[in-house]
């Protein structure tokens, strides 16, 4: 699911709508599957004269664990996205307060990336967008960024070609 076409100019059309790589959600679920053998243990060895207050308090202490170290993580990544369109590049992220960048390709000077030894294995890395006005736009953890790398370089080109066409009009 991308960015609404109504959030899109006249003649602006999506390239690629993207999350972070789901290596952001390795540690939750290691953490969930840690909290639910957890909590089963825990249930387990009650002892019954201590049920069922004790259940409830370690029911609920799960549940904290889940919320912040579990859901809120996931939610972050689901609500965390770049859409990369033929005229801008626009990030979106936040749960309940939503905060929003548009970058647009005009402003563009240089687009490089990195990708350290665990990016490679995991095929994601660091997207960097650096303009003459301020400072360079990282965006962590994408997916195929080789690929995102050789696409904006495309749309670069094709938005420069352009603004020459124009400029020679």
């Amino acid at each position: 699911m991308g960015l609404p076409e109504k959030y899109l100019g006249d003649g602006e059309h999506e390239v690629i709508h993207l999350h972070t790589h789901v290596k952001a959600l390795f540690l939750p679920i290691l953490i969930f599957i840690v909290d639910a053998v957890a909590l089963g243990c825990l249930l387990a060895i009650t002892a019954e004269s201590w049920k069922p207050a004790a259940t409830y308090i370690e029911v609920g202490l799960a549940l904290i664990v889940f919320i912040i170290w579990v859901l809120y993580p996931f939610l972050k990544w689901a609500t965390t996205t770049y859409t990369f369109t033929n005229r801008r590049i626009i990030t979106r992220t936040g749960i309940i307060t939503k905060k929003g960048h548009d970058l647009p390709l005009s402003r563009i000077n240089n687009v490089s990336y990195e990708r350290g030894l665990t990016d490679r294995m995991l095929g994601c890395g660091t997207l960097i967008l650096t303009t003459a006005a301020e400072a360079p736009v990282v965006l962590h953890d994408i997916p195929h960024v080789e690929e995102v790398h050789v696409m904006m370089t495309e749309l670069l080109f094709s938005a420069e070609g352009k603004e020459d066409t124009v400029m020679d009009s």
